[in-house]
C-alpha cells in the first residue's frame, strides 16, 4: 500500500470522527515530533492562542508524531489536503534553492529574534524568498540556537585548533571548517553519538540542546562555544486554498498570530538550550570560550562561503548575492544597534 493510500485512508477515517459543532472551524494541523518535543510545546501555545482569540470558533486538531506530513515532502502534503497546518521544511526540498541557501547569509547575527526579523525584511524586498513555496501561506518564521562545537578529546579556543579534526557538519558549515584543516563529514545526526563514541569523528557543530536530547555530553567532553552562523526559515504554513476560504476577521487572526507563534519557539528554543548546557555541565563536558578575535574571523570566513553559495543560484534565475549582501547589511545594522528599518521589526 503506498504512503499516499495510508494517507488518503487517515483523512477518510478522521473525516467519519465526531462532527464539529455548529459555528466551529476544526483546522488539522501535523508534526513529525510528539507532543513533548520543544517545537511541540510552542505549536500548542499557538493553537490556544488561536482558539482564545477565536472564541472557540476555531479550532486545531494536533496530529503528531508524523502520522500525516513526511520530512521531505511536506510542503507537497500540506498543498495537497494532507494537512490544513503543518510544519515545513523548506531546505530539504530539492527544488526551493533559496531557502537551501539562505540561512548561511546570517554571518554575524546575534539571536533568534533577530534571525527572524532579518528574514522578514529580506522577504519584504525579495519575492522570491516565498516563491519556492507556492501554494502554502507562510503563518511562521523559525530561527534556531548557536551551535558550538562539541569534541571529545581536543579543546577548540582557536581556529587553528580546528586543523585536523574530524567533525559532522552541515554543508554550509563543511567548507568553512575545510578551509580552516578540519575534515567535514556528513553523516545523519543519529549517527554522531555512536561514531564519537567509537572515535570514528572527534566531535560534532551541535546546539547546547541537542547535548541533553541526543546524550551527546556523554561521548564529549569539551565545548566550544564558537558561534556557527544560522538563519531563520519558513517553518509553519496553511495550504492557500485553506486559507482562501477563511474570513478577512479569520486571516486576521492568523496573521497576529504569526508574532505569536514565532516568539513561543524562539523561548522554546533558548529553553533545550539552557538545559542542555547544564545537563551538560553535570554530565562533566567543560564548556570552551573562542579566543579573542577568533568568532570575528570565524564569521569573515562564513560570509565569503555564503557569497560562494549564493553565486551559484544564478543558473536558477535568483540574484543571491543581491538577497546575500541584503541580509548582511541587516546584521551590520543589528550589531551597530540600529533599528532595521522594515517588516515591522524594530
Amino acid at each position: 500500500m503506498s504512503r499516499w493510500s495510508i494517507l488518503l485512508a487517515a483523512l477518510l477515517l478522521a473525516a467519519c470522527g465526531k462532527a464539529p459543532e455548529p459555528g466551529v472551524t476544526v483546522l488539522s494541523y501535523a508534526s513529525p515530533y510528539p507532543a513533548t518535543h520543544t517545537f511541540s510545546r510552542a505549536d500548542i501555545a499557538w493553537m490556544n492562542f488561536i482558539e482564545k482569540e477565536s472564541g472557540g470558533r476555531i479550532r486545531i486538531k494536533p496530529n503528531w508524531g508524523g502520522a500525516l506530513l513526511s520530512s521531505n515532502e511536506n510542503m507537497l502534503e500540506i498543498r495537497h489536503g494532507i494537512a490544513d497546518i503543518g510544519m515545513v521544511t523548506p531546505m530539504y526540498a530539492r527544488s526551493a534553492h533559496l531557502q537551501r541557501s539562505q540561512p548561511s547569509f546570517y554571518s554575524g547575527v546575534g539571536s533568534i529574534a533577530d534571525q527572524i526579523a532579518i528574514y522578514r525584511c529580506v522577504a519584504e524586498a525579495f519575492p522570491e524568498m516565498h516563491a519556492e513555496l507556492p501554494g502554502l501561506h507562510v503563518l511562521a518564521v523559525q530561527g534556531g540556537g548557536f551551535p558550538g562545537i562539541l569534541t571529545r578529546n581536543r579543546p577548540v579556543r582557536s581556529l587553528a585548533d580546528l586543523k585536523g579534526l574530524r567533525l559532522r557538519a552541515q554543508e554550509d558549515t563543511a567548507a568553512v571548517l575545510e578551509k580552516l584543516g578540519a575534515d567535514p563529514v556528513n553523516m545523519s545526526m543519529a549517527e554522531v553519538y555512536p561514531a564519537m563514541a567509537k572515535g570514528v569523528i572527534d566531535g560534532v557543530i551541535a546546539p547546547t540542546d541537542a547535548l541533553r536530547s541526543m546524550h551527546l555530553a556523554e561521548v564529549g567532553r569539551y565545548f566550544s562555544t564558537l558561534r556557527i552562523p544560522r538563519g531563520a526559515y519558513p517553518a509553519r504554513a496553511m495550504g492557500e486554498r485553506v486559507w482562501a476560504k477563511l474570513s478577512p476577521a479569520d486571516q486576521a487572526l492568523f496573521t497576529r498570530g504569526e508574532a505569536v507563534w514565532e516568539a513561543a519557539l524562539a523561548e522554546q528554543i533558548d529553553k533545550a538550550g539552557d538545559v542542555g548546557a547544564d545537563y551538560a555541565r553535570k554530565e562533566g563536558v567543560t564548556f570552551v570560550a573562542p579566543a579573542p578575535g577568533a568568532q570575528a574571523q570565524f564569521d569573515a570566513l562564513y560570509r565569503a562561503n555564503a557569497v560562494r553559495l549564493a553565486k551559484r543560484l544564478d543558473k536558477f534565475g535568483i540574484d543571491g548575492v543581491a538577497i546575500a549582501d541584503r541580509a548582511a547589511s541587516l546584521v551590520a545594522k543589528r550589531q551597530a544597534g540600529q533599528s532595521l528599518g522594515c517588516g515591522g521589526a524594530k
